[in-house]
């Protein structure tokens, strides 16, 4: 892609999220997601290929869809009450409406169809912004009127997505599908948690982003996209694969590594708030996903010779991509659990 045509989409998508983090009013949000979802789809459609238009297509649907409940539920809310705000939110018709558009912005259950299908049909780096950075501006939404929202509602749709976030990825052995059911799970943790304590919401989401960019770059710097051939990585990049195989336990919230400070706290929260069965089933849920980030890990480090693989073995050649980025997002991923009273100090 022309090097001028993708600073102006990247610019785009930060001015779209950016717009929709300062907005108080429902149509200034409204145009700043508009913004996001356009700027991204050249992004996926780059590649010409009819899998890759068949994604960008599904996206372009289930978020104009999504972005036209948005407008109706904001029209709706300022027929009844009178109010464009965003923290008037008051109406129950329409801050349900908000609310399920939302979930299908970001992909929760049982909205969560379109992204396993889209997520599949993207190259790496596209997919780790459609993970990371395109649930931004959504979830900033979501924050600001989930006081307005019922809490069974909330509860359920965060139930729901932890349950088939781990369902779903169990017999998937595309490695870009799994990922996409980690992040419903994962978006299932923040939603559940939203309406008691927002600080922990933006706590899980920013280590999700810094654990997903881990998984995708070094995913990116290997080119494994399948099960099949994550097995022949270890020829190419042994250390890497050491470091991507506990990111992955680290998604998957196993201590002593930086995705279990997350759950610690929500899980604490929810048992402040007399919830304890429901942080039962969550915890449940979330060893579901860690059945399948076990079987990523087994076939990236166990599955060597002289066990047969059905993929070639790569040659080691040397990587022309840059290495910094991910090895920051490597250390923030696996040692950050120490630190988590600092953390806390500085979120609360």
């Amino acid at each position: 892609m022309n090097p001028y045509v993708l600073t102006i989409l990247l610019s785009s998508l930060g001015l779209g999220t950016t717009l929709t983090f300062a907005s108080s009013h429902w149509l200034l949000a409204w145009m700043g997601l508009e913004i996001n979802t356009l700027a991204i789809i050249p992004l996926m459609a780059q590649q010409h290929h009819p899998r890759a238009v068949e994604a960008a297509t599904k996206y372009f649907l289930t978020q104009a869809t999504a972005a036209a409940m948005i407008l109706f539920a904001a029209t709706t809310n300022a027929w009844l009450i009178g109010e464009w705000s965003i923290n008037d939110m008051s109406h129950p018709i329409a801050s349900s409406m908000t609310i399920a558009a939302l979930a299908l912005k970001i992909g929760l259950a049982p909205m969560h169809f379109w992204l396993p299908e889209v997520l599949q049909g993207l190259d790496l780096i596209t997919g780790l912004i459609l993970s990371t950075w395109q649930k931004l501006a959504p979830l900033a939404l979501i924050i600001q009127v989930a006081p307005t929202i019922n809490p069974v509602m909330l509860t359920l749709l965060g139930l729901l997505s932890t349950l088939v976030g781990g369902w779903g990825g169990l017999n998937q052995v595309q490695v870009r599908k799994i990922l996409a059911y980690s992040s419903i799970a994962h978006m299932g943790w923040m939603i559940i948690i939203s309406q008691y304590a927002p600080h922990l919401t933006l706590l899980a989401l920013a280590m999700y982003v810094f654990m997903t960019s881990t998984a995708f770059l070094s995913l990116k710097m290997t080119s494994t996209t399948s099960i099949s051939t994550i097995t022949a990585m270890w020829s190419k990049a042994p250390i890497l694969v050491s470091t991507t195989a506990l990111a992955l336990l680290s998604l998957g919230g196993l201590p002593p590594l930086t995705g279990f400070m997350a759950k610690w706290l929500i899980l604490q929260e929810m048992a402040k708030q007399q919830l304890p069965l429901t942080a039962t089933v969550m915890a449940l849920a979330a060893l579901l996903s860690l059945y399948f980030y076990l079987r990523l890990c087994y076939a990236m480090t166990l599955t060597i010779s002289p066990s047969t693989t059905n993929a070639t073995a790569p040659w080691r050649t040397q990587t022309t991509q840059s290495t910094i980025t991910l090895a920051l997002f490597t250390v923030i991923t696996l040692g950050l659990l120490p630190i988590t009273p600092a953390i806390i100090t500085l979120v609360i």
